[in-house]
């Protein structure tokens, strides 16, 4: 049997490090958390070699880390020490990728270079000499294409000779004065480091990078002698110690890119063609408000509609709630076990299960987007509007993960390196609505508006604009003030999405969302079923009209606190409630309460019920926008209470959700609702205006600049 080997991914940000883990591991993969942490931890075995395992680490420039992900690269391959760095650069952006890879030589681990995308270098007429390259970088260089899978089994061939021999890899030496520091600092025998690795700690603490200190954690005389060698190299060379570093790295590159790349002299490119429509000053926005209306448009009410009305009328409604209605009462089974499994649990998993054909291609589409380099653009697009509101891009790249999800719409905020920042993000975030609330969105849209297609597109922009009036708000507090982090970020090529990796990444969204249906979903069907069919009677437990049930009792006692919202029974306090727990359970507790278990009228009784306690199209929106703005589902809590940088702010953050969605909601059903007819004037209405005055206050006062950071964030940004 063939020895165990670890092989880890590392490379830039979009230097096709996912598709190359997905070629190499197809389905052989395992997706969970990283130790500790909540980022995602792929890793998987090599299709036909079980005896490789590779992990797939996030994306990195460079090993002096600012964000939380970029740390979890660096301390893997620093401590955990991999047999093997596969290192994947960017064939048509060799001179940055570089920099990554001449920090990983430095590491004692043997590395093989994958470049990747040489069909796109070939077509562009870029030179590439391999073998020159190989030999300047001393290391084994193989030019790849991840997306159409070649060069892939030369890479793994010199990938598994590679680790097999374990090699030290040959360092580029910097200027001598460089040289001498790194040995004066070596000669200080700072204790903890491994001897392997004394030439990178060496290069760190000359860098002064503040993680390696802190691990370090040097005495007052070591510190003293550190300090002493960093200023005179400092005053040497008339600049910081990291940017000296950085300039010897890159003139390092330079020779080693001479004789082995010619650049072609560049043309026009079709992305560049493509970027002056798409990312025009003035078109940017506007198309991309055009193509997310067009994608809900064909995933909720077109393509979508066709088959969810199908899931639910046809297959839910005639064929398994009808038959097992029928075999279960054939059986001779109690009244109550055939209300269970066809009010409650079937009826109840129909909400959510019923409209995954509208989710799936919801996620294809972003899937699509995603892999063609568009939401790159977007992100780029978003921080011109973003920066205005005191938000970065990277904002806006948790807003688009959180469309799928918001526990990792949370944790991909660990990008952003500023905490002021970050914690801002994490807050709003969960205001863009995700799959959970694509069902409510659907249903109530399908229910009580007669299918009306602006619905989610106009819940999605509203989500947007939502977010960026609360971190207005907040900017304007002396928490959050400040100007936001730089957004740096590489628009990659325009390409054709890898169809194989589209439908594997809807299919993992889409998976995930069934398997929450099979799990929280149930087990809420169940208990909703049971507080809405049970009850006192006559001083007697049992079943009961769902007016007499505990549900309506914990329904009626706190919907008082909704009538200013237009949803003041219990019915509708009852599914919110649900949907504290999950959103899902919003549209599950809907329909058990409608009793949709009966077989006449499975997709009319559900109507009839909608319209029933959603009489207007105010009351259905005042319903909606407080269910997508209120705290989200519980998951999406506990990662926030972990994530966010204290308790206080914690509490803050649900304060402001639960408060936010209840000042909206009231504004659009005492307001508009007014304006249109459909609400008549009372003292809510003055409530209302009141806080609407109060929220155009809180946007648009003058700022205030601290003269010090509040203690929470230690004085600094």
């Amino acid at each position: 049997m063939k020895g165990k080997i670890t092989i880890a991914l590392a490379g830039n940000p979009n230097s096709g490090k996912t598709t190359l883990f997905n070629a190499l591991t197809g389905s052989n993969q395992f997706v969970g958390n990283w130790p500790g942490v909540t980022v995602e931890k792929k890793e998987g075995k090599i299709r036909g070699r079980d005896y490789i395992t590779v992990q797939d680490l996030p994306g990195i420039y460079s090993l002096s880390p600012y964000t939380a992900e970029e740390v979890i690269t660096r301390n893997y391959l620093v401590h955990e020490s991999p047999d093997l760095i596969i290192n994947i650069v960017d064939g048509s952006n060799l001179e940055r990728n570089l920099y990554l890879t001449t920090q990983l030589l430095e590491l004692n681990i043997p590395v093989v270079v994958a470049l990747n995308f040489m069909d796109a270098v070939n077509k562009n007429g870029d030179k590439i000499n391999i073998k020159a390259l190989a030999q300047k970088l001393h290391c084994p260089v193989v030019g790849i294409s991840a997306l159409k899978k070649e060069g892939l089994e030369e890479l793994i061939r010199l990938s598994v000779e590679t680790a097999k021999k374990n090699t030290q890899q040959a360092l580029f030496s910097f200027e001598q004065k460089i040289e001498q520091a790194l040995s004066y600092i070596q000669n200080i025998k700072i204790p903890n480091i491994p001897k392997e690795k004394s030439r990178w700690y060496s290069i760190k603490l000359l860098e002064k990078d503040e993680k390696i200190m802190e691990e370090l954690s040097l005495s007052g005389d070591k510190k003293e002698m550190l300090w002493n060698i960093i200023k005179d190299i400092e005053k040497t060379y008339d600049d910081e110690a990291e940017s000296i570093i950085t300039d010897e790295r890159y003139t390092h590159i330079a020779k080693i890119l001479e004789g082995s790349y010619k650049r072609a002299n560049r043309q026009e490119t079709v992305s560049d063609k493509i970027d002056k429509v798409l990312t025009n000053r003035w078109l940017a926005l506007p198309i991309f408000a055009g193509i997310m209306t067009l994608m809900y448009y064909i995933a909720i009410y077109g393509l979508g509609t066709i088959v969810t009305d199908w899931t639910n009328e046809t297959l839910f409604g005639e064929y398994i709630i009808a038959n097992t209605v029928e075999v279960m009462t054939n059986a001779g089974a109690a009244p109550w076990l055939v209300s269970l499994v066809s009010d409650g649990i079937l009826a109840g998993v129909a909400a959510p299960l019923g409209f995954v054909p509208q989710m799936a291609l919801v996620f294809l589409f972003l899937a699509l987007l995603q892999g063609s380099g568009y939401m790159a653009r977007v992100a780029f697009i978003m921080d011109r509007l973003f920066r205005r509101f005191g938000l970065s891009g990277k904002s806006f790249l948790s807003f688009f993960v959180s469309s799928g999800c918001g526990v990792p719409g949370i944790m991909a905020t660990r990008t952003i390196e500023n905490r002021r920042d970050r914690d801002m993000t994490m807050i709003t975030t969960t205001a863009i609505p995700c799959s959970a609330k694509l069902p409510v969105i659907a249903m109530i849209s399908a229910f009580t508006m007669g299918g009306a297609w602006w619905v989610a597109p106009l819940v999605y922009f509203t989500s947007i604009a939502v977010a960026i009036m609360a971190s207005v708000i907040m900017k304007k507090t002396k928490l959050f003030s400040g100007e936001p982090a730089p957004f740096v970020m590489e628009l990659p090529e325009y390409r054709l999405p890898n169809l194989q990796g589209v439908l594997r990444e809807t299919w993992i969204k889409i998976s995930a969302y069934i398997k929450r249906a099979g799990t929280i979903i149930f087990a809420m069907c169940v208990l909703m079923w049971f507080l809405g069919s049970f009850g006192f009677q006559d001083g007697q437990f049992g079943m009961v009209e769902s007016s007499d049930s505990f549900l309506a009792i914990i329904g009626g006692a706190i919907s008082f606190i909704f009538i200013p919202l237009g949803f003041g029974n219990w019915q509708a306090v009852a599914a919110t409630f649900a949907g504290f727990t999950a959103k899902e359970a919003i549209g599950t507790t809907m329909n058990i309460l409608a009793g949709l278990g009966e077989v006449d009228g499975f997709v009319e009784g559900g109507r009839l019920f909608y319209l029933s306690f959603f009489p207007t199209n105010m009351v259905a929106m005042s319903f909606l926008m407080f269910n997508l703005f209120n705290t989200p589902c519980l998951a999406a809590v506990s990662v926030l209470y972990r994530e966010i940088s204290s308790k206080k702010l914690f509490w803050f953050a649900i304060l402001l959700q639960n408060l936010g969605a209840y000042a909206i909601s009231l504004v659009i059903y005492q307001l508009i609702g007014l304006a249109l007819g459909e609400v008549g004037f009372s003292i809510m209405t003055v409530v209302a205006a009141a806080v609407l005055l109060l929220i155009l206050y809180m946007l648009f006062r003058k700022e205030r600049t601290p003269q010090a950071r509040p203690a929470l964030y230690g004085g600094v940004n």
